[in-house]
């Protein structure tokens, strides 16, 4: 079996530096696509990466802050609603 690496160590790496030729033409077709050239491509490509992380990261942190109590009116409708 072979060895892989963590994926959190690749994607700190420069992605030029670890794409086959393969990949690398792949990318440079979606690049000509979108009317940018290669290493345009690729950076836009990671800031959004790095966006994405960040916005987990900070939907993570909302998650684990605790909810907030209910106002005097959603208390008092809820009361209401309840049955006898």
């Amino acid at each position: 079996m072979t060895k892989q690496m963590p994926r959190e160590m690749t994607a700190k790496e420069k992605p030029g530096q670890q794409m086959t030729a393969g990949q690398r033409a792949y990318e440079a077709k979606r690049a000509a696509k979108a009317g940018m050239s290669l290493e345009k491509w690729l950076a836009t490509k990671e800031r959004e990466a790095q966006a994405e992380v960040k916005a987990k990261q900070k939907a993570a942190e909302l998650a684990a802050t605790p909810a907030k109590k209910p106002g005097f009116f959603s208390r008092l409708m809820e009361k209401a609603n309840k049955p006898l």
